[in-house]
């Protein structure tokens, strides 16, 4: 099959074009057929366009053609762009050529909001409902996201790794893990870059990774996946303080970014995105906790910070803001302890809208106390034999975090449910599509 190649995505095509002629590719929205005239719109994955066809102005192929097209049909058009006065974004496209490249049956959904589809048969049928206009626009929501923290990391000096997601032992010393049968032994699949990204600082210093995570919990929640994206950072010769300030930077650029770059799409779905302002908020773990008790719910002291304290405390806050200074014991064997307090850590947690986005902290980096922590936690030094290794050979001090993407992108465009900010979830009960 023979067609012109794509030269502009609809969102391009502005009165500024009059007259030019143009090659658009996308679907079939809608076709309205007023007799002599019929009005095709448009869709790509950056918007819609309308395409104008009048009745003896176009050859008779292409009217047979257009009287031909189904809801969804992708079709590429070459055509002429005219500035209008009528049409609601003050341009058109008048096509010369058209060319159906494959016909669409009906949907198993609606994608055009005329029926409401719950949430669980719209992921059954995902590829169909990542044709709603509003999916598009999370997914380059998203795409932009990434580019954002890339950018701010790569401007704070760091460089962008790929560690292994196929491992010998735990990460972080948990039961949660799912294992794979790696020729002839067991192995398991990586709950975050951890230990990798703490080995990494001893020769590159300053690393970050965007990869999949893997976590065996048996959640069946709104917040929680099996397979997520896993943002982590972690840097050399630096604590808990100097790495909070870098996802400050992060999310501060983040919100800027989207806020800016999709100022007319948020606007049209009713998604108001305020930037936070630096510092963040902190409050310790023990703040937290009176200010719980305050709003009658009672958390004990050395329990986490349940799900409905982090709304509460959210909701007293306002804003962005960490919890520091975690009982070491909540925290991961490699959590670094506060020299005059042990029973603290140099811990952190940042809390937005309720959620927990992000838990970081100074490690441990000697390593009679990290091999101490791990008896501590019941586990055995020698299975983390090639990691204990580095710390033999000028470990320095270091400090990072993990964030989750699908989390930030869940309370960064107001979505109840962190499925929908994922292309094919994985969690539970979900394997497939």
């Amino acid at each position: 099959m023979s067609f012109p190649r794509k030269t502009h995505w609809t969102k391009d095509i502005t009165p500024e074009l009059d007259g030019k002629e143009v090659v658009l590719a996308g679907w079939v929205w809608d076709v309205r057929d007023i007799g002599s005239i019929k009005f095709v719109i448009l869709r790509d994955r950056e918007g819609f366009v309308q395409l104008t066809i009048k009745k003896g102005t176009v050859p008779d192929s292409v009217w047979t053609i257009i009287s031909s097209l189904n809801r969804e049909d992708a079709v590429v058009v070459k055509g002429i762009v005219k500035a209008s006065k009528i049409a609601k974004v003050g341009v058109e496209v008048f096509p010369s050529e058209i060319h159906v490249v494959a016909k669409s049956k009906a949907l198993p959904i609606d994608i055009w909001g005329s029926v409401e589809t719950d949430l669980d048969t719209r992921l059954r049928f995902r590829s169909v409902d990542l044709k709603r206009p509003v999916n598009s626009f999370i997914f380059r929501v998203e795409s932009e996201v990434v580019r954002a923290i890339r950018d701010t990391l790569y401007g704070r000096g760091f460089i962008e790794v790929f560690t292994p997601k196929i491992i010998a032992t735990s990460t972080e010393g948990g039961a949660e893990l799912f294992t794979v049968q790696y020729f002839e032994r067991v192995a398991y699949l990586a709950q975050s870059p951890q230990l990798y990204k703490e080995e990494l600082t001893a020769s590159l210093e300053r690393v970050f990774e965007i990869a999949p995570a893997y976590r065996a919990e048996k959640h069946n929640t709104n917040y929680h996946l099996n397979e997520f994206i896993s943002v982590d950072i972690e840097e050399a010769f630096a604590n808990y303080i100097d790495v909070m300030d870098i996802l400050e930077d992060v999310i501060v650029n983040v919100y800027d970014r989207v806020s800016k770059a999709f100022d007319n799409e948020l606007n049209k779905y009713g998604i108001e995105i305020k930037t936070p302002k630096k510092p963040f908020r902190k409050i310790t773990y023990d703040e937290a906790l009176n200010l719980l008790s305050k709003r009658g719910l009672k958390v004990e002291w050395g329990e986490d910070v349940p799900k409905n304290g982090m709304e509460l405390l959210s909701e007293e806050i306002g804003e962005p803001f960490f919890i520091i200074h975690f009982p070491t014991d909540l925290r991961a064997f490699y959590t670094k302890p506060i020299d005059n307090d042990p029973r603290i850590s140099e811990s952190f947690d940042l809390v937005i809208n309720g959620l927990e986005i992000a838990s970081g902290s100074s490690r441990i980096h000697v390593k009679e106390q990290l091999i101490e922590a791990l008896r501590k936690r019941g586990l055995n030094p020698d299975s983390f034999e090639s990691h204990l290794m580095i710390y033999d050979y000028g470990m320095p001090p270091h400090a990072g975090w993990g964030m989750g993407l699908y989390r930030l992108m869940m309370v960064l465009l107001k979505r109840d449910n962190i499925r929908e900010v994922v292309l094919y979830s994985r969690d539970r009960y979900r394997v497939e599509p």
